[in-house]
This record gives C-alpha cells, sequence and structure tokens, in this order.
C-alpha cells in the first residue's frame, strides 16, 4: 500500500482553544463535534501529500459524487481542491499538556465573555424570544453555544471546508468519517446554500456561527427567513433556529436546566459519581446532597440527574439533569458541558462557581500521565500500553488503585495521584515497564 500521507505527528506545548482532545480518538464523532483548536506555538514536522496519488483518489470522489446525484458543476468545481497539509499536521498532534478543569472553565466562562453574551441576549432578545417559542430552547443557552463555538462569530476558522475535508478524506487515518461529511458538503453547495468561496470553517471542517459539521447541516439546518438557503455563516435567525432544532431533536428540555453546583456529603459514595448513574431528586437529597451555598436541594418530582466530578474530589461537584446529557451530543466533553451551563447561568447574572481551584493545581504533561499508566501496570492495575492519555480504562485503574490504598476513589489523574502512585510503588518494590509504544492503546 502506497502511504498517502507522510509527517511526524504534531506537537504543542499546551492546549488552547475551547475544544477537548479526549473527544478526539473516539471512532465515531457526534454530529457537530467541535475539534480542537491548536496552539500559536505548536510546532510540527512537515508533512508530504502525495500530489499524484491525490489527483487519483478525487478522480475516485468526484465520480462517486456523480453517482449520489450530486451537480456535474459542483463536481467540476471539487477538480480544483488542493489538500491542506496544515490541516493534517493539526489532526494528528499530541499536547504535550492536559488542561486542568480550572484552566478550562477560565478561559471559556471570562468576564468579556459574559460581558459580550449579554450584549447579544439584549440585542437579539426578540429573535431568541422567538426561537425559544418555536422550539423550546431558552435564549441564555443558544447565545452561551455561540460564545463557546466562535466567539459570537468572531472565529469561524479560515479553512475552505471542502478543501480541508477532501485532505482529512484523503489521508487513510479517518477517511471514512471525513469522505461522508466531504459528500456531505458538496451537497450543501449543489443545494445553493452558500458559495463555495464562503463556506470557511475549522481545519476539521466544521461550519459557520456554531460550527456545524455538513452532516449537522443536513439533518438539522433550518431557513428561517425563508430565502431558500439556510444560511449558518451570514443569518442569525438561521443560526439560532438550527442551533435549536437539533438540540429539540436531541432531547432538550425547555423547561429546565442544565444542572448546578452541590455539596456532596462526607462518606458520599463515589461510584455513584458517573454520568450512567441516575437518580430522582428526591434519592439525590436523601443521600444528603444539598445546594453549595449549603441549602436544601430542590426537588422536582420525576426529574432525575447525574453527579459530575469534573476535577476529582478536590474540585467542584454538579448535579447534572437531562440538558447536560444533551450537550454532551453536541460535544462529547464533560468540561465542554459544564461550560457552557456555567456561561449560561453567568449571561443570567448567577454568580461564579462556589468551589476554587486548590493550591498548586496544574495540568499534568503526556509523560507524567504515561508515567501513572506504567505505574499503575507495574501495581497490577493494567491499562495496557502507557499512551499519555487518561481515558476510561486509565480512569478505571486508578480508581480501583485508590480504593486498594483507602484514599476517595474519584479516578481523577493529577499530581497528587502520581505522587501517591510513586509512594507506593517505591514502597512495594513495583519498577514500572519502560514504554516501546509497540501496543495499540486502550484509551486513545
Amino acid at each position: 500500500m502506497v502511504q498517502r500521507v507522510v509527517g511526524a505527528a504534531l506537537v504543542a506545548a499546551i492546549v488552547l482553544g475551547s475544544g477537548v482532545a479526549g473527544a478526539q480518538p473516539n471512532t465515531q464523532f457526534p454530529p457537530s463535534t467541535q475539534f480542537p483548536q491548536v496552539s500559536q506555538q505548536a510546532q510540527a514536522a512537515p508533512v508530504e501529500i502525495d500530489a499524484a496519488a491525490f489527483q487519483a483518489w478525487l478522480a475516485e470522489v468526484q465520480a462517486e459524487a456523480l453517482a449520489k446525484g450530486i451537480g456535474a458543476a459542483t463536481v467540476d468545481a471539487l477538480g480544483s481542491v488542493k489538500p491542506i497539509p496544515k490541516v493534517i499536521e493539526y489532526d494528528r498532534r499530541q499536547p504535550e499538556f492536559s488542561q486542568t478543569f480550572w484552566t478550562y472553565i477560565d478561559r471559556a466562562v471570562n468576564q468579556q465573555r459574559i460581558t459580550q453574551g449579554q450584549e447579544m441576549l439584549r440585542r437579539h432578545g426578540p429573535l431568541l424570544a422567538e426561537i425559544e417559542r418555536d422550539y423550546g430552547v431558552q435564549p441564555r443557552f443558544l447565545v452561551a453555544f455561540w460564545g463557546l463555538e466562535t466567539n459570537f462569530g468572531a472565529n469561524f476558522g479560515g479553512f475552505s471546508v471542502i478543501d480541508a475535508l477532501a485532505t482529512l478524506a484523503f489521508d487513510e487515518r479517518r477517511a471514512a468519517f471525513f469522505r461522508s461529511e466531504l459528500f456531505d458538503a458538496l451537497a450543501i453547495l449543489d443545494a445553493g446554500h452558500i458559495a463555495p468561496d464562503r463556506m470557511v470553517g475549522s481545519w476539521a471542517g466544521a461550519m459557520g456561527h456554531l460550527q456545524f459539521m455538513p452532516s449537522t447541516f443536513r439533518a438539522h439546518a433550518v431557513d428561517r427567513t425563508g430565502d431558500g438557503r439556510a444560511d449558518i455563516w451570514g443569518s442569525l435567525p438561521d443560526v439560532f433556529a438550527s442551533a435549536a432544532n437539533y438540540l429539540s431533536a436531541e432531547g432538550w428540555k425547555g423547561d429546565q436546566t442544565w444542572g448546578r453546583e452541590i455539596r456532596l456529603p462526607a462518606g458520599f459514595d463515589l461510584d455513584q459519581a458517573a454520568m450512567n448513574v441516575r437518580k430522582p431528586l428526591a434519592e439525590w437529597a436523601a443521600l444528603g446532597l444539598r445546594k453549595a451555598d449549603g441549602g436544601p436541594l430542590p426537588v422536582v418530582e420525576g426529574m432525575e440527574a447525574s453527579v459530575v466530578l469534573p476535577a476529582g474530589v478536590r474540585g467542584p461537584a454538579f448535579l447534572v439533569y437531562e440538558n447536560f446529557h444533551v450537550t454532551m451530543k453536541w460535544n462529547r466533553s464533560i468540561l465542554y458541558a459544564a461550560a457552557v451551563g456555567h456561561l449560561a447561568d453567568r449571561l443570567a447574572g448567577l454568580p461564579p462557581l462556589d468551589a476554587k481551584a486548590p493550591p498548586g493545581a496544574r495540568p499534568l504533561s503526556r509523560v507524567e500521565v504515561e508515567e501513572i499508566q506504567a505505574l499503575l501496570n507495574a501495581l497490577g492495575h493494567d491499562v495496557g500500553e502507557p499512551d499519555g492519555m487518561a481515558g476510561p480504562v486509565t480512569r478505571a485503574a486508578l480508581r480501583a488503585f485508590q480504593k486498594s490504598v483507602g484514599i476517595p476513589a474519584d479516578g481523577h489523574a493529577d499530581p497528587l495521584a502520581l505522587e501517591r502512585l510513586r509512594a507506593v510503588a517505591a514502597e512495594r518494590g513495583a519498577v514500572p515497564a519502560r514504554t516501546n509504544g509497540a501496543l495499540p492503546s486502550r484509551d486513545g
């Protein structure tokens, strides 16, 4: 097999932007996956794309597009597509550092964004009220999504969507997903929703004010203005209606909020802090959960919730409702969903989080996560080959280790967890094996 794309993985000095790297390793992406932005400090070895192989591949794509019923003029224009090596670099980058909950939330929900979002709520109030009436999605949440996705339309991304998707579809790593998105993007052009030179978006093909992937556009975009085009780049009525239509279709509850910060009782069973554990509010209240200010937990008959600890036991605890689960269909990140909810609350004038970052909170480096994984393996908690990504397998193994030594089992990888693993491994004479990358990772 001829290797189509040649180049080293991009190494970033730190992850910046509102995307979350943890969502990327999935082979199936949610319809409006937000992909991480790339640090300005990132450096990469150059990527080379085989031009002859790309042109041969492009001819096959054109033939398939015609067979799918896409117009000849649109297909002919595809012939001028040029691959973008930088897109491959961005797709393959491996961040040197993870993000903590605190750095993420501080960047996502800062005072400038809160102030600007409140102004957007005032400026577009009548339109947003109409959207809420028709779709049942509250204005503050639509504006919060808007703020996190493109900073209220300030940053769509500077890439040609067709060129970016063609590049990613040509690369064999996730070809099937991006090839499907490419055909959806061509269908959008063919239907006249947007001119090719205005179809701009992120390096991964996410488009417009709310960064819809093309498949999401085709499933949920709305022509609110009635001009025959669903213009998610230039028409705010279309933008807000499309986002609300998507959220409504995924089960958004217009009479509920997203969740709330809470206090956990002493001795709370941390196995209950999981997205797949849902209980009625009355049950959580009976277990001793209270509002963040210590007041009694409000109980609504028939309403269920889950407890999440995005920063482990040293961070805030949230009781999250159905709309939080819906937000995670938009972007599969607990950090992202918490940021949307918290920003929506701040836009409504609610206070900052009660919990504060603990002293010395810092992100782990990729090397440190690999060390955590190697130490877990050495102590009999198998995570497979260390890969520097603290995914569900690593979190489960870390939780098992924490239980075995009698400390709060939150499964959260942080510097304290690393210190404890080092100490226990030293006491037991457990020597972690060197990693060589020979085995497939379980988390990544």
